[in-house]
This record gives C-alpha cells, sequence and structure tokens, in this order.
C-alpha cells in the first residue's frame, strides 16, 4: 500500500474530529463506541517504528505536527464514533504526518486491525476483504462512498435463493444464482457463459439488478 497517497485539498479539515457525514451513514454502520480506546499514543508510535524498521526507513518525529497529533489522540481516542467516523479520525492523522514515514500505513493499519476485530463474525474473505477495504480508505486510496457500500454490502448475511444477481468479491464476475445444492453451496452461471460454477455462500456478493 503506498504511504503518502494526495487527497483533494480539504479532505484533512472535513475528517479533522470523525464527526462530518455520519447522518449519511447507513443504520447498519451507525453504531457508536470508543473503537480506539485500547490504542494509546505508544501504542501508534511503535507501530510506526515497526514499519520503518521493516521498511528501511528512519523512524521518527515530525517536528512540526507530531506533539500537537499527540494531545490530539490522547484528548479524542476515547471518545464513542462510529466505524466511518472513526476511519474519518484516523485519516486525518495520516494527511497531519506525525511521522517522518508511514503515516498511512501506520494508521491504515490500526484501521485494518480495527475492522476485523470488529467482523470477527464474518466468514473469513467477507472480514480480510472488509478490513482491506477499512485501510485503504484510511490511506487516502479510496474515497467515503465507495468504502461505505462495500462494507455494507459485505455485511449483509449471505442468504440466496434461484435468481438472485450475484458477483464475486472482487467484482470480476457477475451472474445469476442457478440452485442451491443440499450442502449449501450455490451453482451459479456467470454471464455470457454456459458453464455452471461451484462456489461458497460467503465467496459472492448480491448484486443491485
Amino acid at each position: 500500500m503506498a504511504d503518502e497517497t494526495s487527497l483533494r485539498p480539504g479532505d484533512e479539515s472535513n475528517a479533522e474530529d470523525g464527526a462530518r457525514g455520519s447522518t449519511s451513514e447507513p443504520t447498519s454502520l451507525r453504531g457508536r463506541a470508543a473503537f480506539l480506546q485500547n490504542w494509546d499514543w505508544k501504542s501508534v508510535v511503535r507501530i510506526n517504528e515497526r514499519l520503518c524498521s521493516g521498511g528501511r526507513a528512519q523512524h521518527g518525529q515530525n517536528s512540526e505536527t507530531h506533539a500537537r497529533c499527540e494531545r490530539e489522540w490522547i484528548q479524542g481516542n476515547g471518545k464513542e464514533r462510529s466505524l466511518l467516523e472513526t476511519l474519518d479520525w484516523l485519516r486525518s492523522f495520516h494527511r497531519k504526518a506525525p511521522f517522518l514515514f508511514f503515516n498511512g500505513n501506520t494508521f491504515a493499519e490500526i484501521a485494518r486491525t480495527l475492522t476485523d476485530a470488529l467482523f470477527a463474525e464474518f466468514p473469513r474473505a467477507r472480514r480480510r476483504e472488509a478490513a482491506s477495504l477499512a485501510a485503504h480508505y484510511v490511506a487516502g486510496v479510496l474515497d467515503r462512498e465507495p468504502v461505505t457500500e462495500g462494507i455494507v454490502t459485505l455485511a449483509e448475511a449471505a442468504n440466496f435463493k434461484p435468481g438472485d444477481r450475484v458477483k464475486t468479491l472482487k467484482g470480476s464476475l457477475h451472474g445469476v444464482v442457478r440452485k442451491i445444492l443440499p450442502d449449501g453451496r450455490l451453482a451459479w452461471r456467470p454471464d455470457g457463459n454456459d458453464t455452471e460454477l461451484i462456489a461458497l455462500p460467503e465467496s459472492l456478493l448480491h448484486r443491485k439488478k
């Protein structure tokens, strides 16, 4: 994952306290909790130090922003936020760049770990995909809308019936469910293909018609 992905002007201020945009969040993502209370600033520093060591980069503080970021983190990491507000807050620290290197990776790793734990009951493939979406958003690779849509879709129960439109997790194939097999697997046919494929329910997503 690239570290210093550029964002449009104003993104930092828009995500300043992770409170903006919450009214447009889907109901399934509005639950609020102090998701970051177990990450004190020392743990954030240790993550950056480890990433710098692995990337053979100098670990150090940005003299212009580190002290301010540390204060903001200590004051705000115990605040209750929705998941998306929390991701907004992490993304804002990436942009403030408290460290010399690997700012994006540092806060993206927190987002990835948090989301993976939060959706521990997901099938493994869906949990990893949700965590990846969260991490890429914090790192500035994805915008908020596709991340919201992606996580909501992944959170849907994997209940299918014949005739449902589906797609693979990566979206590379789209098709229709043909039948549900006795063992719970799905027989489905990709668009433009006469061959039926067999898949586990957790490997497919519902697709809007």
